[in-house]
């Protein structure tokens, strides 16, 4: 079954389809490798090539398909409605992570445009002995019935909020917060025909792009506003796209401290910090 799904994946153009074709295998058996190595029957085969032949027909992400992705070490649920949660996103987390896990008063923190919430629930469970309430905002309500799914799967509904806000139209003044931590659109709407076929075609586009021609505009409205609902000293964490982090860091120095650019594996600028002066 193994080399079959391989071979429909193969044929279809999917470059990593050994990777994809045990992903689908194990997923849908529910069983790991080793255990379908020895099992007498494998359960749910029409189901398996049924998700093969879709992934290889319509090359739609296997997330989307499978209807789950795996982000630090947890496994979500996605949909077109949110972005599917990649490996660069959880440097992020820990960086965020590091610059809070230290404080012993309870911790406060807004995670802006929280898609499938797997940001917030990362953190959440990182924090999880601490006194700690974190507020996940969307303009999008798909993705925050999304989100909700995953803060009641993983058991975090008491640490993890939910609200309906463009960036902080809906925050209250007198809501303050340690930390305030986005992955926002970052793309330039210029350059979305350059974008891969698959991100192009099946991401949504609220969370993907920019109407600016550097990508930059979501920074720049959350950095002119977070000083007013950041506490004293509190911190900012950006994911960010190429080449912005010196544009960013620009707009961090009016009103922010410490400012620090952290790289990902690619040698990639990904992630920028800065604390509240």
């Amino acid at each position: 079954m193994l080399k079959t799904i391989e071979n429909i994946l193969l044929k279809g153009g999917i470059e990593e389809y050994r990777a994809e074709a045990k992903l689908i295998v194990e997923s849908v058996s529910n069983l790991s490798l080793d255990k379908i190595l020895i099992a007498d029957e494998l359960p749910n085969k029409e189901k398996m090539l049924e998700i093969a032949n879709k992934r290889a027909q319509t090359h739609a992400p296997i997330q989307h398909i499978l209807g789950f992705a795996y982000f630090m070490g947890e496994k979500y649920i996605v949909n077109e409605n949110v972005l599917i949660p990649r490996d660069e996103t959880e440097l992020l987390v820990q960086k965020a992570y590091e610059l809070i896990k230290n404080q012993q008063t309870k911790i406060d923190i807004l995670d802006i445009g929280v898609g499938s919430g797997c940001i917030s629930c990362a953190l959440a469970k990182k924090l999880f002995e601490k006194d700690i309430e974190i507020l996940g905002v969307d303009i999008s309500l798909d993705a925050i019935s999304t989100a909700l799914e995953n803060i009641n799967k993983l058991d975090l509904i008491r640490k993890v909020i939910l609200r309906k806000s463009d960036i902080f139209s809906k925050i209250r003044d007198i809501e303050k917060f340690d930390l305030i931590v986005s992955n926002p659109p970052y793309i330039p709407l210029s350059q979305k025909d350059e974008l891969d076929n698959v991100v192009k075609n099946f991401d949504p586009h609220l969370a993907l792009f920019a109407p600016d021609e550097d990508g930059i505009e979501f920074y720049k409205k959350i950095i002119e506003t977070a000083p007013k609902f950041l506490k004293k000293g509190g911190f900012l964490a950006f994911e960010l796209g190429v080449n912005q982090s010196e544009k960013v860091k620009k707009l961090l120095e009016k009103d922010f401290k410490n400012i620090e650019i952290t790289k990902d594996l690619a040698g990639i600028d990904r992630v920028i910090t800065a604390q509240s002066v």
